[in-house]
């Protein structure tokens, strides 16, 4: 291996925490600069599934399977499909031999923050620019310091990384499709018939041109996301976000043609509701090569959630790159290598994903989830059967 590069790393998420674990385990020192104050300052999403050949392959490159095995739900990879009269069209019928874990999103990042050396990520450090030394390397601009210079940032800072536009003029896009996010606590035990509704992993309801999914999570909490195809800043103005029971009864008007029971599950909710417009970069999104800078995750190929791909797409991104980097290949050699494998890696996830977000909420798009659940289901069948 040549001599290692001083690289740093932008954002703290999954795919930038998986690149530091990586590099260190090879030797190679990385700083992770992360704009939160600490890991538990906000929550970190739902719960998501790890695929065997990426999320999963990157945990097992980071040595970390046996700590991912104790906090892996094998037992909610369920899934449900329910019409708005609330009658099931689709069930999975066992829940628990699927091959794509559900992991909580806060549990995975605190499993990789505690593979790490104290001090490699810095915390409360919010990037406000990215300066070229004009000698092939990079100064990171924060609002009390300059870091640097490093021969290589790697921006793993999400959907509007600030990274990013040093290699690519496109900007994500608006989708069409809005979630306002929900919460349920201690459902089995204040909500069993709630409980029963959703079973273990995933209910999706379609009809009347909306929808509502609800996942659980670890310890009996749900989240769930009401689904609307509205105009930018619709949300904004039907709802009063200042007042989570103004939400709750919002949404129960919004979706008076649903089933009573469907719609206990907002009369259910907590107090903490937030807006999340779906946005993704162009299918095929790519960047000249410039030195010392590259893109992981969501700031390489942010692409809507119905393929799945996300995080996983991002944990592959940092096992791939740290690979590279830890080769006998000079570094920048090595970022070439990784980024024009990856264009080609994410095209299918990414037309993949487009395509869902664009038929979801379609005059048909309750049919076409039936069908896409029931083809899953077959290929599953299929592969454990050894066809």
């Amino acid at each position: 291996m040549n001599a290692s590069p001083k690289i740093a790393v932008v954002g703290g998420g999954p795919g930038g925490l998986t690149l530091a674990r990586i590099l260190h385990l090879h030797g190679m020192a990385v700083t992770v600069f992360e704009r939160e104050a600490h890991s538990l300052e906000r929550p970190q999403g739902g719960t998501l599934d790890l695929h065997e050949e990426s999320g999963l392959l990157a945990v097992q490159r980071a040595g970390l399977t046996d700590a991912f095995q104790a906090i892996a739900r094998y037992e909610d990879q369920g899934t449900r499909l329910l019409d708005e009269r609330g009658q099931l069209l689709f069930e999975e019928r066992d829940a628990a031999s699927g091959n794509r874990p559900e992991v909580d999103r806060t549990a995975l990042r605190t499993m990789l923050l505690d593979a790490l050396p104290d001090g490699v990520v810095q915390w409360n450090r919010q990037l406000r620019e990215v300066r070229d030394n004009g000698d092939g390397r990079w100064t990171l601009a924060f609002d009390d310091s300059l870091e640097g210079p490093f021969d290589l940032v790697v921006g793993a800072d999400g959907t509007w990384s600030r990274v990013r536009p040093l290699l690519s003029p496109y900007k994500p896009q608006y989708s069409g499709l809005c979630f306002v996010e929900f919460g349920i606590d201690d459902v089995d035990r204040s909500h069993p018939a709630l409980a029963r509704l959703v079973g273990r992993g995933k209910m999706s309801v379609e009809g009347d041109g909306k929808a509502l999914i609800v996942q659980r999570n670890a310890n009996s909490h749900f989240r769930g996301y009401a689904i609307l195809r509205v105009p930018p800043g619709w949300v904004e103005r039907r709802f009063d976000f200042t007042s989570p029971n103004a939400v709750r009864e919002g949404l129960i008007r919004e979706y008076s043609g649903f089933a009573d029971n469907i719609l206990d599950l907002f009369r259910a909710s907590n107090e903490h509701f937030a807006i999340r417009p779906i946005y993704a970069l162009p299918v095929g999104h790519c960047w000249t090569h410039r030195k010392g800078l590259t893109l992981i995750g969501d700031a390489a190929h942010v692409m809507s959630p119905f393929g799945g791909e996300g995080v996983n797409n991002a944990m592959f991104d940092a096992a791939e790159l740290a690979r590279l980097l830890a080769s006998d290949s000079p570094w920048d050699d090595a970022v070439m290598e990784y980024e024009a494998s990856m264009f080609a890696r994410v095209a299918e996830s990414a037309e993949g994903s487009a395509e869902g977000a664009a038929t979801f909420l379609s005059h048909d798009g309750q049919a076409l989830t039936l069908e896409l659940y029931r083809r899953h289901q077959s290929e599953h069948e299929a592969s454990a059967g050894g066809g």
